[in-house]
């Protein structure tokens, strides 16, 4: 396998980071990548957490969506990008949020497009380009009116969901364009469908639970105290619901499996990826998360929900603050639009069914060949994030 070059777009996000740091970290073996370019939106001045190693190359600041066309796109990587004809595998983690679906759909779409066309004109021994997705392919988004409720635990092979929530998912859009672009090519591709993600971004990520939550739970020790009881912030029934975590790890380890082995993990296919096949509850979690913090997890109150983290953050921004100068940690994760969003209150409150995934596709194509499936436990996906964030001296 030596040789391999990864191109990892959208490097600093949640799974980005995790594949560039699973490479680094020599997964699956030191030689299976000789070299691996992290590319950037914005220039990196946090802490990255990854290991030194000359296999990597960062470079940020390249705009896919420039005006300079795909002409130019092309010709500003070949310039900025070192050994950009030896790139082998690409991992496609960029992502543009619009609020209206059908200009969501055009925007990434162009992405995609224009990322998969300079990839492939211009490292001719491209092999391998890994898509990420997730349940939102089964849904989830579609909350009261979810369609496969009866179809549990959700597998790959279930159909598309019906309009007209169909034609608003750009996830289709994209594999579509894929499957045919791919037609006749020498490399292939896959989809991987994570549920909630949990894990460690260097930068400020309004879509990172794992990092809302620490900062709500630090700051939370800090003011209530060693051993305070902390009320869950969603309901009796989001309570109790299951679903299957996707750890960042575990997404990365698989992303870099199926990249490695394109005969039995490539021709389109999508696979669920999650932590363990035997689903969880926020109330088997919960606990879990609050004893990292010294604190004492709690269920709602009956007919109710706890404190919402990014309220209890936004009520409290002046002691956040004393603290984080007092600690000397990293500033802007608390206080502004990129971090008290509602996406906790959508994943922990609104997502209030049962939505577990299928995981047998997944473990049986890791463990072909020489790969070997792997599962970890709530303790070690979550306290390993909070672990990171800490390391990073975004929270004490």
């Amino acid at each position: 396998m030596g040789g391999n070059h990864a191109l990892v777009f959208g490097a600093t996000g949640i799974q980005g980071w995790a594949v560039v740091n699973q490479i680094l970290n020599g997964y699956p073996s030191e030689d299976a990548f000789e070299k691996v370019t992290a590319l950037t939106n914005r220039p990196i001045t946090e802490k990255m957490l990854w290991s030194e190693s000359k296999k990597l190359n960062i470079v940020s600041g390249i705009n896919l969506l420039t005006d300079k066309g795909q002409e130019g796109l092309e010709k500003e990587m070949q310039e900025r990008i070192p050994n950009m004809e030896s790139i082998t595998h690409m991992f496609f983690f960029a992502y543009i949020f619009n609020e209206d679906p059908a200009q969501e759909i055009t925007i990434n779409i162009q992405l995609l497009e224009r990322a998969v066309n300079a990839s492939q004109s211009l490292a001719k021994s491209l092999k391998f380009v890994l898509l990420p997705t997730g349940t939102k392919a089964y849904g989830v988004q579609c909350l009261d009116q979810f369609p496969f409720a009866d179809k549990l635990p959700l597998s790959e092979d279930l159909p598309r969901i019906p309009e007209p929530w169909q034609s608003q998912n750009f996830y289709y859009n994209m594999c579509d364009w894929l499957e045919s672009e791919s037609k006749g090519k020498s490399w292939t591709w896959c989809e991987v469908r994570p549920d909630v993600v949990v894990g460690f971004v260097p930068n400020n990520n309004v879509y990172c639970l794992a990092q809302t939550l620490a900062t709500y739970l630090a700051c939370y020790r800090e003011l209530e105290g060693e051993g305070a009881e902390c009320v869950f912030p969603g309901t009796e029934v989001s309570w109790k619901n299951l679903s299957n975590d996707s750890s960042q790890d575990i997404i990365a380890r698989f992303s870099i499996h199926c990249a490695l082995n394109p005969d039995t993990c490539g021709q389109g296919q999508a696979f669920n990826v999650a932590d363990h096949s035997k689903p969880t509850t926020w109330g088997q979690k919960w606990p879990v998360l609050c004893e990292f913090f010294g604190l004492k997890g709690t269920p709602p109150p009956a007919g109710g929900s706890g404190t919402a983290p990014g309220q209890y953050l936004s009520d409290h921004l002046a002691e956040w603050k004393k603290l984080e100068e007092n600690r000397g940690l990293t500033t802007g994760r608390v206080g502004n639009d990129r971090s008290l969003g509602i996406f906790h209150y959508f994943i922990m409150t609104l997502l209030s069914f049962d939505r577990q995934l299928d995981l047998s596709k997944m473990h049986k194509a890791w463990n072909a060949g020489d790969g070997k499936a792997e599962e970890i436990d709530i303790k070690a996906a979550w306290w390993t994030s909070f672990e990171r964030f800490r390391e990073a001296k975004i929270i004490p």
